[in-house]
């Protein structure tokens, strides 16, 4: 019986063993099915900032999971920027005389970031007449102030320390529609009002330090100015005379406009990721890439139906959403257009509210204001992939936050 019994045994194991066996011949075991691709997603740690044309109403979208978290400011339609270090937004109520700031709770470490508290208004207020051009770097947030021609400057750090006000710089200006600039050592690029150019606009630029002192006198002369952007080494101003490159030595210099610009200008300009290079936009020609170190300025887009031109948030792309509702994606180190479809209706270039546009790496988000939402474009898949219920009439929209999903 115990002879029969482990006969069993020894041929059952002898037959699983030739089954084993014939699996290990040359023919590949069938491959596993592929995951399903993953549908990119926005970093975990940006949100989208968005203020009212007609109500105090701030929206803080979370694009990971489409949500929104609703804020009131001082004053309605308020004109919303990002400061340097990504955390906190600047809200200026030019018409109010007013600037409040708001943090996103969000606190930068490189290769991760830390999540400091709830979004809230930041204590740090300021007074002064007129608020308009805003800038943040070295660690500080500025504005120009049009209605006496001073600065108002204020550190990051001082955000939510209780009582904080913006500190008043008084260069001995004439009020005026004017820009500034700061450089990585400490000091100003400052626009000059002598009155030789009829109208609001600065003729000239000159160099103070943080009491207003005059360091370095303007060097040239234009026929007016409006625009402009520095790298901290290279403060850039549109001007009617050509581009202004002023550094902080007080050297100063105009590069010529295109041969076929006639009396067109770049109003705006804008910081890339690369040294040296900005990118000027008129609504006359299009938007260009000006090489401050070569002295050229080089065609991107050339297109005067363009509705807005934005650098995205790692300034290395800019995007343009032109009135047809085409949008064009081009990447600023080669100038070649990566993405381009139709993603909104038509708009008209004489419609009282527009859509407004910021671009991170991955989507472009596009305020709706006939429908009161925020629409998010997606690079990957050409095409809307959300539309966020916001405030009824959005406004201005800015980033905040850093492009990192990673935590402690």
């Amino acid at each position: 019986m115990k002879k029969t019994y482990f006969k069993l045994i020894f041929l059952f194991a002898l037959s699983l063993f030739a089954i084993s066996c014939s699996n290990d011949d040359d023919t590949p075991a069938p491959a596993p099915a592929p995951a399903p691709d993953e549908a990119v997603t926005e970093f975990k740690y940006l949100r989208i900032l968005l203020s009212d044309e007609k109500t105090t109403q701030l929206t803080l979208v979370n694009p990971v999971d489409a949500t929104a978290a609703f804020f009131n400011a001082k004053f309605a339609k308020s004109s919303l920027y990002t400061t340097e270090s990504g955390r906190y937004a600047g809200i200026v109520h030019r018409a109010d005389n007013t600037v409040e700031t708001f943090d996103s709770g969000f606190e930068g470490h490189g290769d991760h970031v830390d999540v400091d508290g709830l979004p809230k208004f930041g204590a740090l207020t300021g007074q002064s007449p007129l608020p308009t051009h805003f800038k943040s770097k070295i660690g500080e947030i500025l504005t120009f102030n049009d209605g006496d021609g001073t600065l108002s400057v204020a550190k990051e750090t001082e955000v939510n320390t209780a009582g904080a006000k913006f500190k008043i710089i008084n260069a001995g200006l004439l009020a005026h529609h004017g820009a500034m600039a700061a450089f990585s050592n400490g000091t100003y690029a400052i626009t000059v009002k002598d009155n030789s150019v009829a109208g609001t606009l600065p003729e000239k630029v000159k160099i103070i330090d943080n009491t207003g002192k005059t360091l370095f006198d303007p060097a040239l002369t234009t026929k007016g100015i409006h625009g402009n952007a520095s790298d901290g080494t290279y403060a850039v101003f549109g001007s009617a005379s050509g581009v202004l490159v002023v550094e902080s030595s007080g050297k100063q210099k105009l590069i010529a406009f295109p041969e076929d610009f006639g009396t067109a200008w770049f109003g705006t300009i804008l910081e890339t990721d690369y040294s040296g290079k900005f990118v000027g936009y008129t609504a006359a020609k299009g938007a260009y890439l000006i090489d401050v170190v070569n002295g050229t300025i080089k065609p991107i887009i050339e297109n005067t139906k363009i509705m807005q031109c934005k650098v995205s948030y790692d300034h290395k792309k800019l995007g343009v959403l032109l009135h047809s509702g085409e949008f064009k994606l081009f990447n600023l180190n080669s100038l070649q257009v990566e993405k381009e479809s139709k993603i909104i209706g038509e708009t008209a270039a004489d419609a009282p509210l527009k859509p407004q546009i910021q671009l991170t790496a991955n989507f472009a988000y596009i305020t709706s204001p006939s429908t009161g939402e925020l629409l998010q474009y997606s690079f990957e898949k050409t095409a809307i992939v959300n539309k966020i219920k916001v405030s009824t009439t959005p406004y201005m929209i800015t980033i905040l936050g850093f492009e990192n999903s990673k935590s402690h």
